[in-house]
């Protein structure tokens, strides 16, 4: 079975983003108001995603049992970086 790797570019509506995290869309939400899920990008007038290397990166520190000291770093870093995204 071929495993879905993210592209740098890849945007994740909530659906996708609930099936990839296993987290409800109110805890979704819940996590990113405690600062451990990174808020979404604007994609136009109603409608938001998340970029997919941001979505894996928290699924791997969560896996790796890291603290919510350490998401909240990650989740600090991961936005910043979107920022740097060059073309």
């Amino acid at each position: 079975m071929a495993q879905h790797v993210p592209t740098t570019f890849t945007i994740l509506r909530r659906i996708q983003v609930q099936a990839e995290s296993g987290y409800s869309r109110s805890t979704i939400y819940l996590r990113i108001a405690q600062g451990l899920f990174p808020r979404p990008v604007h994609l136009g007038a109603r409608a938001v995603g998340w970029p997919a290397r941001e979505v894996a990166a928290i699924n791997e520190a969560r896996i790796a049992g890291e603290s919510d000291a350490a998401l909240r770093a990650l989740v600090e870093k991961l936005v910043r970086a979107r920022g740097k995204v060059t073309q």
